[in-house]
């Protein structure tokens, strides 16, 4: 297979796997940990509404999601591609840290989470891949 289709498909199925697998935890976290009674979090508005009356424990499943879905994102991309694994490691992880700061601006969430999120969740889960699954440098 041709190095750049296989290196294009990576990422595409590395940001696929990721998304799948942020959803799955964030879907689990809401039947774990859930919101406080009389919220309805299914919406955005809903959500924004409800966010200033989470406590610390309603942010622990999506910097989970985060981080985990990050992590197996890149997992993927490492796994599938063919040449510059870490490049295209790191850009799983800059297109997960992009998405972390859009959500920063669409939902109002407490800076110590934010914090928290964008400079742990998202690059250091990506080199923490690199690290655990890219047998080659590049």
């Amino acid at each position: 297979m041709n190095p750049i289709f296989k290196n294009v498909l990576a990422v595409i199925i590395g940001l696929f796997v990721g998304c799948i697998v942020n959803m799955f935890i964030l879907l689990l976290g809401i039947s774990i940990i859930p919101a406080p009674n009389g919220i309805d979090i299914s919406t955005a508005e809903g959500l924004k509404t409800a966010l200033p009356l989470f406590e610390p424990k309603n942010f622990l499943f999506p910097f989970l999601a985060h981080a985990i879905g990050t992590f197996a994102g890149t997992i993927a991309t490492v796994l599938i591609a063919s040449t510059h694994k870490t490049k295209l490691a790191f850009v799983i992880g800059g297109f997960f840290l992009i998405g972390g700061i859009v959500n920063t601006y669409t939902l109002p969430s407490p800076l110590w989470f934010t914090i928290v999120d964008l400079v742990f969740a998202y690059i250091p889960m990506a080199y923490l891949a690199i690290k655990l699954f890219a047998k080659t440098k590049s």
